[in-house]
């Protein structure tokens, strides 16, 4: 039987946000875990912010590795596990640089070769202070690094995607060593799946780490498109993990729904609740799922400046900690019975080439085509055009049939 589904939040401290590091409070963090555990979660994402831990290439405070164990220790007594963003990176639209890769100091987050020490130092470092907590997940490498790597960055660390596999492998090999065994991960937002010039690629979101993520958000083009209750809106958690499984080498590699969430104005608050109902049912019937994620915990407070509108209400809780109708959804499915959805059978043909990837965004024709197919009452998911005929992987993954983009479009005949 295969485990259930998690489910958790990403862990936004109510007071100070993440700034919290600076004057940490243990108490406060305590009674926002409190919070967090009284909707039947098992699991908080957490984000150290890079500068505040490693302000010097050869300075890893001890104190804050300190602080990072003692929240740690603090949710898993309230039954939560616990996995940590290491290299952070980027969040609500600010970049956590720390100030030996900027400026006068200015290197290449993914080439520099004293870049790429100081970097696995902290992640083994991190890892390796909490590898004995049973309640540790593993790392994830930094919150969406890829967006580090291209435009629409106003200053990217341009790589290649040769470049970006060697950094993507030894930075895992570096949590590893920190922490032997535990869930490695990295994580991207969508520009690695919908991006044609991203060096960040879908081969490796799909094949590197312990499992595949996955940051679902409809700001990204879909809702402005196709409207907030719209089939793409509320199914694009599921799109994203179904195309991500095409580029898979494991048939039934794990997927895991790291970042969604429900953005206003695109989705206005009163409908924010039903948005994350058909979002998290929508999700819970894709096969091999590791768990959801929600962003985020608690809302970031009206007293914090320059945060985009939208930033300051995607808590499940508010500021003050009282949970909001989209907790109380999550609440329900964290509670409910799990079950196992049945295979996919019918899978669209996606492009292999990563400079094709546009076909697979919103309005693009494979995006169109999947969609078509949820809205006429089909199950699909996405197998690459370059294994569209290999009938033992297709058999591994439970596919009967595949269509192309063009045939679903035009009403033509699957194969």
């Amino acid at each position: 039987m295969p485990p259930a589904v998690r489910f958790g939040v990403n862990y936004t401290p109510s007071e100070g946000w993440f700034h919290h590091w600076l004057d940490f409070d243990l108490d406060s963090v305590r009674a926002d875990l409190d919070s967090i555990a009284a909707l039947g979660l098992d699991h908080v994402r957490v984000f150290p912010l890079w500068p505040y831990f490693q302000p010097n290439r050869t300075l890893i405070r001890p104190r804050a590795v300190e602080q990072l164990v003692a929240l740690a220790d603090a949710a898993a007594e309230r039954g939560l596990d616990v996995n940590v963003d290491g290299l952070q990176g980027h969040l609500s639209s600010f970049d956590f640089l720390p100030a030996w890769t900027r400026t006068w100091h200015r290197r290449n987050l993914f080439t520099d070769p004293d870049v790429l020490d100081g970097q696995a130092n902290l992640l083994r470092t991190l890892a390796a202070a909490l590898a004995d907590r049973p309640n540790f997940i593993g790392m994830t490498l930094g919150n969406e690094v890829n967006q580090f790597s291209a435009g629409p960055h106003p200053d990217p660390d341009r790589a290649t995607p040769d470049e970006i596999e060697a950094w993507l492998s030894r930075m895992l090999a570096a949590c590893e060593e920190g922490a032997p065994g535990r869930l490695h991960l990295h994580a991207e937002y969508d520009a690695t799946w919908y991006q044609d010039d991203q060096p960040f690629t879908p081969g490796q979101a799909a094949r590197h780490g312990a499992v595949t993520a996955v940051h679902s958000w409809v700001f990204n083009g879909t809702a402005q498109r196709y409207g907030r209750a719209s089939v793409p809106s509320e199914h694009h958690a599921a799109w994203l993990v179904e195309l991500s499984k095409a580029w898979a080498g494991d048939p039934h590699r794990p997927v895991w729904l790291q970042e969604v969430g429900a953005p206003a104005p695109l989705v206005p608050p009163e409908h924010a609740a039903a948005f994350t109902e058909a979002t998290v049912a929508n999700a819970l019937d894709c096969p091999d799922l590791w768990g959801i994620t929600w962003w985020c915990s608690h809302d970031v407070s009206r007293s914090l400046a320059d945060f985009p509108e939208l930033e300051y209400g995607l808590g499940l809780l508010t500021n003050d900690r009282k949970p909001k109708d989209t907790a109380l959804v999550l609440e329900r499915a964290a509670r409910g019975p799990s079950s196992t959805p049945a295979a996919r059978r019918t899978a669209l043909v996606v492009p292999a080439d990563p400079a094709a990837r546009s076909r697979c965004a919103p309005g693009g024709p494979v995006f169109e085509a999947f969609f078509r197919l949820v809205a006429d009452g089909a199950r699909p998911t996405a197998v690459l055009d370059s294994r569209a005929a290999d009938r033992e992987h297709l058999a591994a993954r439970g596919i009967t049939e595949t269509v192309t983009a063009d045939q679903v479009l035009e009403g033509g005949t699957r194969s």
